[in-house]
Order: C-alpha cells, then sequence, then structure tokens
C-alpha cells in the first residue's frame, strides 16, 4: 500500500478512536455479541481459508522457508474456534474498563481531583501466523475503546481476511458503532509505514518471531509493547513432589510446544533424589533432552529440553535471572520458604509456585483474551487484557481557582481522599 494510502488509514483510525472513547458499554457488548454470533454461524468460511493457508504453507514448510512452529500455530481447528468464540463473549462479560474513578481527592474545598481510565487511542497489532489474534485483538479493542490497525503474516492471510470480513459485517449491523475503528493491512510496505506514523498510532503491539520484535523496536518512535523471546524455566527443587513435578515439565513443554509460555529450560537440584526418575518419565512422553545446549538463550519451540542440575536455590534463581526472556518461571517445590524466597527474587512477569507455565495466559487469567504477552516494566506486563490497553487522564473540577492563591498563602491544599 502506498504511504499516503496507509496515511489516510491511519487518520481514519484516529479520528475513530476519538468516537470510540464515548461508546456506550451496551454499544460495545452489542457489537462483541454480533460478531461471536456471527463468526459462529459461518465458521465453515474461515476453515474453508484456513484449509487454503495451511496447503499454500506446506511446501514452504518442506523447503524451510517456514518453521514447523508457526505452521502449527497456523492451524484453526474446533477447539481453537469454540475458545475464539467464546473468549469474544467472555469479553463482552467483562466489566467496561474505561470511565473508572482509580483516584478521588479532594486538594481543598470545591477542588477535586479525578483519575480516571480512558483508551490508548490507535493501537498498530503485527502479528505472525496465529489467525485467531485478529479476533481476540478486535475484541479487547472494542471493549477498550481503542481503534486498531492489523497487519497479519502472508501465510496466514486467507484466514485473517475471512475473520475480518465476519467482523465487519458484524459491526456494520450494528447501532451506533463507528466506522474505520478496525482496519486491516496486508503487505510488507504496511509495516514500514505503520512504524513511521507517531503521529498518529499510539502503541505498537507485535505478536512474533525475535527477528521481528527487533526489527519494529528498532525501527520505530512508537512505543513498542510485547515480548521477543520466550524463554521459560522451571525448578525442580530439593523437595519436589515427583508426580507434581512430572506434571506440570510434561504439560509445561508438551501440551502445545512452540507457544511462547512452553518451558525451554528445567533446573534440578542437585539433592532432587528423583532426578533419573524425572529424566526418564520426559524421555518417554516424547522429550529430547539436552543437558549441554549450545546457548541458554535458545527458545526451541519444539518437544526439546535443556537442563541442568544446581548447587542450590540461589543458584537456580541466578540462571534464571541471567538467561530468562523475562515470561514466566516456576518453582516445583513443597518448601514454602523457597517458594516464596523464588517468587520474590525472580524477575518475569509471571513466577508460578508448582504451576505449569502454560497457564501464562489472558484467556486462562479470565481477561477474556490477550494482545499478547508483555515482559515490559512499564505501563503492562504480563498476559495483555482489557486493563493493559488503557491508560488514565487527570480531571479537576472547580470553581475559578488559581494557583496564585497557594502560592501566596490565601489558600492551603488538604490533599483528602474521597
Amino acid at each position: 500500500m502506498e504511504e499516503n494510502s496507509f496515511l489516510e488509514i491511519a487518520k481514519k483510525a484516529k479520528a475513530a478512536s476519538k468516537k470510540a472513547a464515548t461508546l456506550s458499554e451496551k454499544i460495545k457488548n452489542q457489537a462483541l455479541l454480533n460478531i461471536a454470533e456471527n463468526i459462529k454461524n459461518n465458521k465453515d468460511k474461515i476453515f474453508e481459508a484456513n484449509k487454503k493457508d495451511l496447503e499454500e504453507a506446506e511446501p514452504l514448510v518442506k523447503n524451510g522457508e517456514l518453521s514447523q512452529s508457526v505452521f502449527n500455530r497456523l492451524k484453526l481447528d474446533e477447539n481453537k474456534m469454540r475458545d475464539m468464540i467464546q473468549g469474544i463473549i467472555d469479553i463482552s462479560n467483562l466489566e467496561d474498563p474505561i470511565g473508572k474513578v482509580l483516584l478521588k481527592r479532594q486538594l481543598d474545598d470545591g477542588l477535586v481531583l479525578t483519575k480516571i481510565s480512558c483508551p490508548i487511542g490507535v493501537l498498530g497489532i503485527i502479528f505472525e501466523a496465529r489467525p485467531d489474534v485478529i479476533s481476540q485483538i478486535s475484541s479487547l479493542a472494542i471493549k477498550s475503546s481503542n481503534a486498531v490497525i492489523l497487519k497479519g503474516g502472508k501465510e496466514s492471510v486467507n484466514t485473517n481476511k475471512a475473520i475480518m470480513s465476519l467482523i465487519q459485517d458484524a459491526l456494520e449491523k450494528t447501532e451506533g458503532f463507528p466506522q474505520d475503528m478496525l482496519t486491516q493491512v496486508f503487505s510488507r510496505d504496511d509495516v514500514k509505514n505503520m512504524l513511521s506514523m507517531d503521529k498518529y498510532i499510539d502503541l505498537i503491539i507485535p505478536r512474533g518471531g525475535n527477528s521481528l520484535v527487533k526489527f519494529i523496536k528498532e525501527n520505530t518512535k512508537i512505543p513498542v509493547l510485547g515480548h521477543a523471546d520466550g524463554i521459560c524455566h522451571i525448578f525442580i527443587d530439593e523437595s519436589a513432589d515427583f508426580e507434581k513435578a512430572k506434571r506440570v515439565v510434561i504439560d509445561s513443554k508438551t501440551q502445545y510446544p512452540s507457544a511462547c509460555n512452553s518451558v525451554e529450560t528445567i533446573l534440578i537440584h542437585k539433592n532432587f533424589k528423583e532426578a533419573d526418575r524425572l529424566l526418564e518419565a520426559l524421555v518417554e512422553t516424547g522429550i529430547t533432552l539436552i543437558s549441554n545446549p549450545e546457548s541458554w538463550h535458545k527458545e526451541y519451540s519444539d518437544k526439546i529440553l535443556s537442563y541442568k542440575f544446581v548447587e542450590s536455590l540461589e543458584e537456580a534463581i541466578e540462571h534464571i535471572n541471567e538467561y530468562s526472556s523475562g515470561h514466566t518461571e516456576s518453582i516445583i517445590t513443597e518448601n514454602s520458604d523457597n517458594a516464596r524466597i523464588f517468587m520474590n527474587a525472580v524477575d518475569s512477569a509471571g513466577v508460578y509456585h508448582n504451576v505449569s507455565t502454560r497457564f501464562a495466559d489472558g484467556f486462562r487469567y479470565g481477561f477474556g483474551a490477550e494482545v499478547g504477552i508483555s515482559t515490559n516494566k512499564t505501563h503492562a506486563r504480563g498476559p495483555v487484557g482489557l486493563e493493559g490497553l488503557t491508560i488514565y487522564k487527570y480531571n479537576i473540577e472547580g470553581n475559578g481557582d488559581i494557583v496564585k492563591d497557594y502560592v501566596e498563602g490565601i489558600k492551603k491544599f488538604h490533599h483528602k481522599d474521597l
């Protein structure tokens, strides 16, 4: 798409975001229910489009142009479709995140400060494979009153078009819903143009591999929210229960190996008596174990797992903080003190005790869905749902109040929370 054409899209999205900020909760929820119903009634169209994408992607996998993990994310099945539809409905049932009073403080008599949640504005979403991302992000954007421009990968273009077409049809039938709030673009030039639109786009959210996220961060002035790698760890402590350790590690690695919250490294305390038995159990499930990897920064996205024996809890924490991508880590232990130390000292967006790393997900957190996982330490962290797509503003109500009165001592602040 030409830059001027993309500029028009960005301008229209910005204008739509201003209208979206005033949408009632009733209109937003109706829009979401209309989308869920339209997708449910026309899911065969989506499956047909997805089948075409899969057929076109198969030769790319064979010749090495597309990884098997990306191909796995591309495929839509009945389970993913069910979750996609339910996710939209769940978002409609969540509390409206806009207009919430976060702070109310009386600065002086008749002078009241209020901190209120509001939309971010225009979101630019760049993602690879995962066509269900479109419904997730569109739904979250609608509920949080944000406009959004979506750019999916070429490997899922047919599925993306089919889903967005059904979303747009539903929105057109929703009375009072603004046009141009959701837009989809397709070309590589659109990515370049999107990254240059810092006047109109308020936040970029990438969902893809390390190279994509790195490219985006290095080529835009727009704030970027997301994560580059999903290098997750599990520490098997000396007091770990064998059955818990086996269940958690197997689920974390095999339930969906290509997911960003799949475990990549396990650290085993040298005094854990069931270590050999645990490793044997992992191999029996088809996991390939590597004791001396080329790099501890490796994200396998496959049934491959690095492992290392450590001398202590402290060494495990040091290793994780050194090599983790800041995504999700877990400790398996029956020692509550060690669990507390681990959860406080590990510097990641998600830190668990006796729990699979696969729980790092907006849907499983009850967010309805997510726009992605953030390893940032500003604004939003972990699975980013509705709250992560809002910001806030400060309002003051008064009656001709001026600062001069307070500077000269005529009046005094009393800062009373209401």
